[in-house]
């Protein structure tokens, strides 16, 4: 796997992956920054929420779950002096399907967690991450 930074001035970069994607990474106005993307850091979290967001999914999937909908919200703390790693990082996932049983949500999570996503096993060397999740019933008409 491959990735090139360029920088594009300030404190902006563009990322571009092996792939050919393009991502604008950018810094604080204070340094130097003009907010037109994401921090490295929140990279990260999008990166880890995105990378176990798809095991949970997949996992279901291959359960024959019928999963309609995935949303994983990401908060952290990071420490006060530098590196500013990440201490906490709490995963909250919202899942919504149809007749999805709790215990193959849990497992899902679990998985992920604990064997399939390399971002989260990856990050935990260095931070305490915790999950909790939320299983909806899909709406019917949707």
């Amino acid at each position: 796997m491959r990735a090139s930074i360029k920088w594009a001035g300030g404190a902006s970069f563009e990322a571009r992956s092996e792939t050919g994607h393009t991502v604008i990474m950018d810094g604080p106005p204070d340094m130097g920054g003009e907010n037109r993307g994401a921090r490295p850091m929140e990279m990260l979290l999008v990166g880890l929420g995105g990378c176990s967001a798809f095991d949970v999914v997949h996992i279901l999937q291959r359960g024959r779950h019928s999963v309609t909908d995935c949303q994983v919200e990401v908060t952290a703390e990071r420490a006060e002096e530098p590196p500013k790693v990440f201490t906490r990082i709490h995963m909250h996932y919202r899942v919504e399907g149809d007749n999805l049983p709790d215990a193959a949500v849990k497992r899902a999570v679990s998985l992920s967690a604990e064997k399939y996503c390399s971002a989260s096993i990856m990050l935990g060397k260095t931070a305490e991450i915790t999950h909790d999740y939320e299983v909806v019933a899909t709406v019917t008409g949707r």
